[in-house]
């Protein structure tokens, strides 16, 4: 205990903001403000958490509670939809039929029907769910990333690692998004979407991401078998592996160091050490032994890859569990909506039957069973949702609009306890157990990490913030 101003106060974890930044202004005991930060994310990153490594499953476009986690068989007929439950191993979880290989594990996933928030936007939901705070960009006021966004929680797990003793002997990034930056297949990739960056963290704490292109505009590998010539996952902004040599590499790398010598002069010691970092991961990846092998997926059996599914989104599932069992810590894969549209169902029903969800399922049953199989499930946690849901009332064709008010996520291992925790009304409209917003996900993500919820950072201006303000962790483990 400290004492301030003649009375005791909690140091690090205990201290408010307004008490942090009197301390570092006084100089107390020789300890500035930036001092007292680090020394509280030294001693609170990655202690005693149930995970090893965060699985995220980013399904954008916001799928319709209604077909997938939270049926209502006896609502009326026009909020029901068409399709039915199916049986599945926890009483009284309603499973969609579209889901059978889910169902068939569902003892080993808590479905957490009481998800909600008011931001009924797919930019800022997006943001939202993947930081576990607000967009600054007001609703429908922008769709791409800033550089003023909240850094994700997988860019807070990449600063908080590289701060670690032994972040220099990893020789892995910690935090990698597949198939793609999330917009990049949509259309014409148009779109840079929020909530997967480092934000105001810097650049050097964005994620690695891969690269996996479609055929052409109308092409979505999510919904169609890929060749192993598609599943290359290449690094975004590299040649390609059959052009890099270590000749070549090692010219880059020259090049690189004259860079930086210049640029030291010019620019912002810290903002160019953020920097070294990114490029040095790039680096890192490429001439990995380690991480080459990570990111071969023809390295795997045919049953497995078969067990995915040959689509981009099973493989790319596939994919991140390679990752985690190299040491990756967070893994996001987006599926992302090559059509404009995918699970933001405003159209119909047909797609979510055909397509998205048996696709989902395909790949989230064996990425369970594989990670159990392996040993990994009790270390790793994987997240599965959107980033609203879908209307009650229906169209004509059983397609849907926006509603971020009540919507399912789908979490399991690191000890979570399979069954169903909150609840919906009877049109799956409101939640009436339990509510849960995303900094409640946020908060139950990084405690199952070993991170401390009320950890802080400093921002741009060096002032602390919270990585998590106002959530609670669910009470969802064993």
């Amino acid at each position: 205990m400290l004492e301030i101003l003649g009375r005791p106060q909690r140091a690090c974890s205990g201290l408010t903001r307004r008490q942090l930044m009197q301390v570092g202004g006084a100089g107390l005991l020789g300890l500035s403000l930036p001092k007292l930060l680090q020394a509280e994310q030294q001693q609170s990153t990655f202690s005693g958490g149930r995970a090893k490594s965060v699985i995220f499953l980013f399904l954008f476009g916001g799928p319709s509670q209604l077909e997938t986690f939270d049926l209502k068989p006896k609502a009326p007929s026009k909020i029901r939809g068409p399709f039915k439950p199916i049986a599945c191993r926890t009483p009284g979880l309603m499973i969609g039929e579209h889901l059978p290989k889910s169902a068939a594990i569902s003892d080993k996933f808590c479905v957490v029907r009481s998800m909600t928030h008011s931001y009924n936007d797919h930019s800022g939901a997006g943001h939202y769910i993947q930081t576990g705070h607000r967009w600054q960009v007001p609703i429908r006021g922008g769709f791409s990333a800033t550089i003023n966004d909240w850094p994700s929680m997988g860019s807070v797990v990449e600063y908080l690692s590289l701060r670690e003793a032994t972040a220099e002997s990893r020789g892995l990034p910690n935090y990698v998004v597949l198939p793609n930056w999330l917009g990049a297949l949509q259309e014409k990739g148009q779109y840079r979407r929020p909530g997967q960056y480092g934000g105001w963290l810097g650049r050097g704490y964005d994620p690695l991401n891969t690269n996996i292109q479609k055929r052409n505009l109308t092409d979505n590998p999510y919904w169609r078998d890929c060749t192993d010539e598609e599943l290359t996952f290449e690094i975004q902004g590299l040649v390609s592996r059959q052009q890099l040599t270590i000749d070549r590499l090692n010219k880059r790398s020259s090049l690189l160091k004259q860079f930086d010598a210049e640029l030291r002069e010019l620019v912002d010691t810290e903002r160019v050490e953020a920097f070294d970092h990114f490029k040095q991961r790039a680096l890192d990846l490429v001439t990995s032994q380690r991480t080459q092998k990570a990111l071969d997926v023809t390295r795997e059996s045919a049953k497995t890859r078969d067990s995915y599914g040959r689509h981009l989104y099973g493989q790319s599932c596939l994919m991140a569990r390679r990752l985690v069992e190299a040491g990756v810590r967070f893994v996001t894969v987006h599926y992302d909506c090559c059509d404009g549209y995918s699970w933001d169902s405003h159209r119909s029903s047909n797609h979510l039957k055909n397509n998205l969800i048996p696709t989902f399922d395909h790949a989230f049953s064996a990425l369970v069973g594989d990670l159990e199989q392996r040993g990994l499930l009790d270390e790793t946690l994987v997240v599965a949702l959107g980033e609203m849901g879908r209307t009650p009332q229906a169209n004509d064709n059983w397609g849907r609009g926006h509603w971020s008010t009540v919507f399912p996520a789908v979490l399991a291992g690191a000890g979570v306890r399979g069954g169903a925790y909150g609840g919906s009304d009877e049109r799956a409209e409101y939640p009436i157990d339990s509510p849960t917003s995303p900094e409640d996900l946020a908060a139950t993500i990084y405690q199952a990490l070993g991170v401390d919820p009320h950890l802080r950072l400093p921002d741009r201006q060096g002032q602390p913030v919270q990585i998590v303000e106002d959530g609670m962790p669910l009470e969802i483990f064993g």
